[in-house]
């Protein structure tokens, strides 16, 4: 009987550290993108499947925090093409595993201040819809934001820039 009882107290001892890890995993990240909040100006450079070059464009962002929630929404607005013009809702998980759904593969801090969090998903992508692995890396300061999207596409073994959008805070 006390060898069940220690079992029993080992396994919610367990469970109840992973639950707080998860909590706090999930704060953090919050905490990284409610430093976003505001308005930002920037580019962004994107490779052309068809040419294969990159071409860079003027592209603005707004993000906000929805209420209290885990929700950041961003509204995405490039001057000269404003039928490109678009918003998105990035959902942070609970258990802070997820943004969206890519899973967060780590959170690293970096001089000056920087955070690097970086995130991969299954998915496709090309002007042929190939199967590919997608990973996403985002950079944030209280000065820049940066939202790196490279692709390794299936049977592949080099990595391709798919686009980088780069921000000044306004």
């Amino acid at each position: 009987m006390k060898k069940i009882t220690a079992i029993t107290a080992l396994l919610i001892t367990l469970f109840t550290a992973h639950c707080a890890d998860a909590q706090k995993n999930a704060e953090q990240l919050l905490k990284d993108f409610q430093q976003l909040s505001g308005s930002w100006t920037g580019s962004l450079t994107y490779l052309d499947y068809s040419s294969g070059t990159p071409y860079t464009m003027a592209a603005d962002i707004e993000v906000k925090r929805i209420n209290d929630s885990n929700e950041f929404e961003f509204i995405n607005t490039y001057p000269k093409e404003k039928s490109a013009n678009s918003t998105q809702i990035i959902s942070i998980s609970k258990d802070g595993k997820y943004i969206g759904k890519e899973q967060v593969i780590s959170r690293t801090e970096q001089a000056g201040g920087r955070i690097q969090i970086v995130t991969q998903r299954q998915g496709k992508d090309g002007n042929d819809n190939k199967q590919a692995l997608i990973k996403q890396t985002y950079t944030i300061s209280g000065a820049s934001f940066s939202m790196r999207k490279e692709v390794l596409f299936s049977g592949e073994n080099k990595w391709i820039l798919r686009h980088e959008y780069a921000y000044s805070k306004k």
